[in-house]
């Protein structure tokens, strides 16, 4: 065999691995400013503001759909080049002052074109890694993403209070043009697409989403529904429960949690199966949501935190991985996407939902809520795709 076969921490790897932590840190670090840069400069409503934060997730969901029909014929590392070269240019129009309207167009195409490129470095890091360190290799990848989410806000906040919004906007350029510069050493593997591909007759959904992928990618949807949760209320409710400076340090613990178990995770996902790991997961999801829904003081708030990131945090690169190996190799750029436009779609969409929950429930209630739902979540895992893992088991032991 050769030695380079299950060699994870390659050049390649590591680059991508870098290049996806940069994009993502600035996607985190304009999320949290560019509502109060909207407020500031154009007297932007709340609305209007929160508009200006949140279109640009559908620019990333609506590039994502686009470039995964077409990731596997134009290549996985031109289209990392394409999205790195655009999303920087689009990262200038940020310095053009035309109003809120071009703010938002610029907001929108910013997240298009950051779809693209995130797309590109997700497919390309399921090829570089080997089969029999897939859910390892996702996970550890998958944690540059968790770090974004905690250092991202961490400096736009902070630039927001010491700088000037040129300032941020500047440091955001500089990332992107690092990023499409390192890129440039990236060799990502060829695939040799079927000849007569079914996906070259007609106009088919399976164009645009990975059949395989649906299942898992559906339960994906769930847990982000959970999660988004957190992310839009976790401020709001810690105001309500007066624990805002330990809401401070929640995304911080989230991601040391994170990071600390997804080593562990991911190699128990390639030896002993995605069972093992998800069903616990739910359940620490579960008690994380529970908990919070009960906190009264910091430490209960950050243990809740500490929870979901072994529940949530280790499930969202799991179903990634399992996406990814339920797939074939030509088709692996469309099953990367399917799996984050569910993501998105649960994230982007789920306050708006939860919106109209929290007057009738409050904060507490709607967490217990979330909580149920979490363990039920964990029931349609097992007869989408849980229960198809246990049988491949039993017939490998009969065998």
């Amino acid at each position: 065999m050769d030695k380079n076969y299950t060699k994870l921490w390659t050049k390649d790897f590591i680059v991508v691995s870098g290049v996806n932590f940069f994009l993502t840190l600035i996607f985190n670090l304009l999320i949290v400013t560019i509502g109060i840069y909207a407020v500031n400069e154009y007297n932007a409503s709340t609305s209007q503001a929160g508009l200006a934060a949140g279109i640009s997730i559908i620019g990333t969901l609506i590039g994502r759909i686009i470039i995964g029909r077409e990731i596997d014929r134009i290549g996985t590392k031109r289209t990392l080049m394409a999205g790195l070269i655009l999303f920087t240019l689009t990262t200038l129009l940020y310095f053009v002052d035309f109003g809120l309207l071009f703010l938002l167009i610029t907001r929108f195409v910013n997240g298009f074109t950051l779809g693209i490129a995130v797309t590109a470095c997700g497919t390309i890091v399921a090829q570089i890694i080997p089969d029999s360190r897939k859910g390892e290799g996702i996970g550890y990848f998958s944690m540059s993403t968790t770090l974004s989410t905690a250092i991202g806000p961490f400096i736009g906040i902070y630039m927001s209070q010491n700088s000037s919004f040129q300032m941020i906007f500047a440091l955001c350029l500089i990332l992107g043009l690092f990023s499409l510069a390192v890129a440039f050493f990236v060799k990502a593997p060829l695939l040799i697409r079927p000849a007569a591909s079914e996906d070259a007759k007609g106009v088919k959904l399976s164009q645009f989403i990975e059949p395989k992928a649906v299942p898992i990618a559906i339960i994906t949807l769930a847990i982000a529904f959970c999660y988004s949760s957190i992310l839009s209320f976790i401020n709001f409710y810690a105001s309500e429960i007066n624990l805002v400076e330990a809401a401070s340090f929640f995304f911080l613990v989230y991601a040391i949690s994170v990071l600390l178990s997804r080593p562990i995770t991911g190699r128990l996902l390639d030896s002993k199966g995605a069972n093992f790991v998800m069903y616990p997961a739910f359940l620490l999801l579960a008690a994380g949501l529970l908990l919070l829904s009960a906190a009264n003081t910091s430490a209960t708030l950050l243990l809740s935190a500490a929870l979901i990131g072994l529940g949530f945090g280790n499930m969202q690169s799991c179903t990634q991985a399992i996406a990814v190996k339920l797939t074939p190799p030509h088709r692996m750029g469309l099953a990367t996407s399917t799996f984050f436009i569910f993501l998105d779609i649960g994230i982007g969409f789920g306050p708006y939902i939860l919106g109209f929950i929290i007057p009738v429930t409050g904060f507490r209630s709607m967490y217990v809520i979330l909580s149920i739902f979490a363990l039920a979540t964990s029931a349609l895992y097992y007869f989408l795709h849980g229960r198809k893992k246990l049988a491949k088991s039993a017939a490998a032991t009969v065998s």
